[in-house]
């Protein structure tokens, strides 16, 4: 499906981006693990390379709150592959004090992450999309949640320390928009954007939760990591061609 598409993956070293990596090598594509630690992208490529026995797999360093990182990632990738295809929008960054309880979120923090994440993703794509316009062709796909579409479902985080923070569901909705601004922005340009909204991936969470979270869904509850990797993939291939502008759903009906 994505034959010799050179794919970015912003924080491509991570649980998620890992999984996406895989995929997009497995659909025959050049994966590139853009991440701001160097050292975990160039081991995760080295490990993912072995595992995939593929030489589709290259890393690089990328800050996304910084315009220099990126425009010499572009440059560097274009001199050593000639095109980017597209963007995948996944990393997660945040400060220290992230994911504290609502009253107890500090506004410094609050602005910091949201500049960090979404303002991120608006600077990458921003500079991507002047690379996509002047190569012809460009495709974007940002990673959002189902918390950027439905209020936070409270009661699946009782019994456990964990909450679901103001700041993620601020920055999730708010990514959600933005492909829709940019999808209308870039018209003309051959420059597709779209969402992809996960529900909530298994990460060793308390049971309680699992239990919890569990309830709210359809058949599976928690997704394993490679659950959403099919719409990815769908997202970047040219089977999609004409999707637009749209949020994708994988959630297994917790949204419902």
């Amino acid at each position: 499906m994505l034959k010799n598409k050179v794919v970015i993956i912003t924080g491509g070293a991570g649980l998620i981006g890992q999984e996406f990596v895989k995929t997009i090598t497995e659909q025959q594509g050049i994966a590139i693990i853009a991440d701001i630690n160097e050292e975990l992208s160039v081991r995760v490529k080295e490990k993912l390379s072995q595992e995939l026995h593929s030489s589709r797999i290259d890393s690089i360093h990328l800050d996304i709150t910084s315009k220099a990182s990126i425009t010499a990632m572009i440059e560097r990738l274009q001199d050593r592959y000639g095109r980017i295809d597209s963007l995948v929008n996944n990393a997660y960054p945040r400060n220290r004090n992230y994911g504290r309880h609502f009253f107890d979120v500090d506004f410094t923090d609050f602005c910091e992450n949201l500049n960090h994440n979404l303002g991120g993703y608006f600077l990458t794509s921003q500079q991507l999309a002047r690379f996509f316009q002047k190569q012809g062709h460009g495709n974007i796909v940002n990673i959002a949640s189902i918390y950027g579409v439905v209020a936070p479902k409270f009661e699946v985080y009782e019994n456990t320390s964990m909450t679901m923070p103001v700041e993620y569901a601020a920055i999730k909705s708010s990514i959600i928009h933005l492909t829709k601004y940019m999808a209308k922005y870039f018209k003309g340009m051959n420059i597709r954007v779209n969402t992809l909204s996960p529900g909530g991936i298994f990460d060793n969470q308390p049971m309680p939760f699992l239990e919890a979270y569990r309830k709210q869904c359809i058949n599976k509850g928690m997704l394993d990591k490679s659950d959403i990797c099919g719409t990815l993939a769908y997202l970047l291939s040219d089977m999609s061609a004409y999707v637009n502008g749209q949020n994708i759903v994988v959630d297994d009906g917790f949204g419902l």
